[in-house]
């Protein structure tokens, strides 16, 4: 069963150096006990521009198809291991970090300020690393929901 009040971040350019990194994309999606629909906002960035640009905020219904992809999204982030120490490795290689809030649930890859260069004393396998490519794609997909 979906969650009832939750909040998901999703950062495209998470990896960094010697400055934070400048993000491509963030979406986030939220929903509280009082909402019977998802709040979805973007910010992209264009190519060749500075920095991202807000899009006009968005809401989608939080019917069956919508709640069981919030429900198959927090149960892979529960299963899935995050970078130790916080920020130090993009363990998935995706150069995206992932942010999940909810009463049963606080995962976050990626650092608050991306991701700096260093060694994470875990590394995700094989298969954990699909299981958050299937994460992000869970998350783009109730993002373009708003778009219909």
């Amino acid at each position: 069963m979906a969650p009832s009040e939750f909040y998901v971040r999703l950062q495209k350019g998470i990896v960094g150096g010697f400055a934070p990194p400048t993000p491509d994309a963030i979406y986030s999606i939220a929903k509280s006990d009082a909402q019977s629909h998802l709040s979805i906002t973007a910010a992209v960035r264009p190519d060749g521009t500075p920095s991202v640009q807000e899009v006009a905020p968005k809401q989608v219904n939080h019917g069956d198809e919508t709640s069981k992809l919030v429900t198959e999204l927090e149960s892979i982030l529960k299963k899935l291991p995050t970078e130790q120490p916080p920020g130090s490795e993009d363990i998935y290689g995706l150069n995206t970090g992932i942010f999940w809030g909810s009463n049963d649930l606080q995962w976050a890859n990626g650092g608050p300020e991306g991701c700096g260069g260093g060694t994470s004393s875990v590394q995700a396998t094989a298969e954990e690393k699909e299981k958050f490519k299937r994460a992000v794609d869970i998350v783009k997909q109730l993002v373009d929901k708003a778009d219909t």
